[in-house]
């Protein structure tokens, strides 16, 4: 059995990060190998980080949370969710508390997710070369939808790193991307063109392989799911004059918002029923979309390019499935386009035949381990 490894950010606590993981997972032990996670050390952020680690980390991140608008009640409930996710959550991926670094291995795959986004000020990430494969022990290095996030050329290029990323990029046997700012990057350091692929929760098929638990709500709701306090009070007020006229209770997951009548925690599966069961979603997030996208959900997106900014990566999620109609520029436009109707055909079909790109893809690379 091939014994492979995947090198993510499946112990950062959010659901996408955990369903890509999983569902990447999966798909290789469909092909027939034997999966285990890596992790990597963080290295030292490249831009100037302000953000506090360890202890005084939690400490600031749970003062910021008490500071929202949303009740007291759902706000602790935000606090506990986050202090229980690992021993929640890491079992579900076979993810122990000690950390898997360089193990030997048949193929070691880097990706999903922002596994290239090297200049950031996250202390969690920073400038990682393990993350681009160096020093891995694997008889083949490849990688999956990895993505580059919101760093670009210009910045690799402002940040002095540009060679010392050709050069790892240069080691990978096959190179896959999620997004055009990442697979550009790839191209202009190394002049090879990678594969583009779909993230995981895209590519494994949640909705007809995985058990979704089904929940009932006696109340209509919708669903508004980002990173805490990531929603402007603007945008939270003309929120909740929608949910208001519509006769709709405000689902937060994923964050709680200045404007918030329920923080739902509760297993990932679970999470994607609510998403099926919601009579819209508002997100501002790349697997948020994902998530609304594989349950046919009514929804829109926000594209920001302030703060860590999500411009590169969610546009072309949306350009690449043929749903650019669902991104939402500016608040006043929040009506006219939940009650604007929309179909997911044509998005279908590109999801069924990108999903078979993505298991020939993995498929040649298992095949070609015994060459090495």
């Amino acid at each position: 059995m091939i014994k492979a490894g995947i090198l993510s950010m499946q112990r950062i606590y959010n659901y996408g990060s955990f369903l890509q993981a999983y569902g990447l997972k999966k798909i290789l032990e469909e092909l027939g190998c034997k999966v285990e996670f890596v992790d990597y050390h963080a290295g030292k952020c490249l831009i100037e980080s302000n953000q506090k680690t360890g202890l005084s980390r939690k400490i600031s991140k749970a003062g910021e949370i008490l500071k929202c608008k949303a009740p007291f009640k759902e706000k602790l409930k935000f606090i506990r969710y986050k202090k229980n996710y690992a021993s929640n959550y890491y079992p579900i991926l076979g993810i122990t508390e000690e950390n898997n670094f360089t193990p030997e291995l048949d193929l070691l795959v880097i990706g999903s997710d922002e596994v290239f986004n090297c200049i950031q000020d996250n202390t969690n990430v920073g400038f990682s070369p393990e993350l681009f494969g160096h020093g891995n022990k694997a008889k083949r290095l490849v990688s999956y939808a990895g993505s580059f996030g919101n760093t670009t050329f210009e910045k690799l290029e402002k940040y002095s790193v540009k060679d010392k990323v050709r050069e790892y990029l240069s080691a990978f046997d096959a190179i896959s991307v999620r997004d055009s700012n990442s697979g550009n990057i790839v191209h202009k350091l190394t002049g090879k063109e990678p594969v583009y692929n779909l993230d995981p929760v895209l590519a494994y098929d949640y909705m007809g392989k995985c058990s979704i638990p089904d929940i009932s709500s006696d109340e209509k709701y919708l669903i508004l799911y980002g990173y805490s306090g990531r929603f402007t009070e603007n945008e939270c007020s003309e929120i909740k004059k929608y949910a208001v006229k519509h006769k709709l209770k405000i689902y937060c997951i994923g964050g709680v918002q200045n404007v918030c009548d329920k923080f739902i925690d509760c297993e990932p599966f679970k999470v994607i029923s609510c998403f099926k069961n919601a009579e819209c979603i508002i997100t501002d997030t790349f697997h948020g979309t994902i998530m609304s996208v594989i349950t046919h959900s009514n929804f829109v997106s926000f594209v920001r390019s302030s703060g860590y900014g999500n411009t590169e990566k969610l546009t072309d999620l949306l350009s690449r499935l043929d749903l650019k109609n669902r991104i939402i520029n500016n608040i006043s436009e929040l009506e006219s386009m939940l009650d604007t109707k929309f179909d997911y055909d044509v998005t279908d079909k590109i999801i069924s035949e990108e999903r078979e790109k993505t298991y020939s893809y993995l498929k040649n690379q298992i095949g070609e381990i015994d060459g090495k």
